[in-house]
């Protein structure tokens, strides 16, 4: 027989776990989540292919597994669902030594304004990004900077 203090403990449970939601957004990762919550405006993430060197004072978020797991443009789809980007920076290289890509990140951020810059400057310029997600991607230049917007 279930007692009263017993009915009371179960409902009590349930009571907190009503008031207590789970995120709905599709960035479930708790790194991402924390730093693109961390952002204000004109803050910096970038995202990019597993062979971009990344300054030791940036954090990084390593999530590659194996070559192409995951893309650079799955990663940067899913980023996009949360935060928002009001200018995005490109290696100037990508144009000629990756034109895919730079085809599929245009399609994906049509109105978002493009800026390029060498390959060079990408690189110093991470050390100043709140973190660099690392992808499994493994083709040239396939690398970007956002730059947060605000939702007002």
């Amino acid at each position: 027989m279930v007692s009263e203090i017993q009915l009371n403990h179960k409902n009590k449970i349930k009571q907190i776990q009503g008031d207590f939601k789970m995120k709905k957004t599709k960035v479930i990762n708790s790194d991402i989540s924390r730093v693109i919550a961390q952002m204000g405006h004109f803050d910096t993430l970038s995202i990019g292919d597993a062979g971009m060197p990344v300054p030791a004072g940036t954090e990084k978020i390593d999530l590659a597994v194996d070559n192409g797991i995951p893309s650079f443009i799955q990663v940067l789809t899913n980023v996009l669902e949360e935060l928002e980007v009001q200018r995005i920076y490109l290696a100037e290289e990508i144009k000629t030594e990756n034109p895919k890509m730079l085809e599929q990140i245009k399609d994906l951020m049509p109105d978002t304004p493009v800026t390029f810059i060498p390959h060079s400057e990408m690189k110093k310029d991470l050390s100043d990004a709140h973190a660099f997600i690392r992808t499994g991607e493994m083709t040239p230049y396939s690398n970007i900077i956002l730059e947060s917007g605000v939702v007002f």
